[in-house]
């Protein structure tokens, strides 16, 4: 059952404990808050911030989370349905909190609306091929 929990309910998660001053960092804006630069071969200085961070970890699960969306089982199902209730979580904090209402946010809310699409699409088009309509 643990398998049907959606994995982007972590950054979700991340993100308000962040709101909350909990992630350690207490400015206007903790998610530009700039974890390590490096300086590259062109010259040039690359830097992560800690909403590019929390970015990164959230495509990472969407990754797992596509490829969980494969199976074809009742759990699949119950997955579907908790993304689509994460997705509805994102977008209504979005809409009703202030400090929702930046751009990291929104790029996580984006993330789980591609996760929900995708899952639908992958499970529908695997269950199709499931579907034996042989004579």
């Amino acid at each position: 059952m643990l398998g049907a929990v959606p994995l982007l309910i972590i950054p979700f998660i991340l993100y308000n404990l962040g709101l909350t001053g909990l992630s350690g960092e207490t400015g206007p804006d903790p998610w530009a808050y700039e974890i390590f630069s490096m300086r590259m071969m062109s010259g040039g200085v690359w830097s992560m911030t800690l909403g590019d961070a929390l970015v990164v970890v959230a495509l990472l699960l969407l990754f797992v989370e596509i490829v969980k969306s494969t199976r074809t089982s009742n759990a699949s199902i119950v997955d579907h349905l908790l993304s689509t209730f994460v997705f509805v979580a994102y977008l209504v904090e979005f809409l009703l909190v202030r400090g929702a209402a930046h751009s990291v946010f929104f790029t996580l809310m984006v993330i789980a609306a591609i996760d929900v699409l995708a899952g639908f699409s992958v499970s529908l088009r695997s269950a199709a091929r499931d579907v034996n309509l042989g004579s």
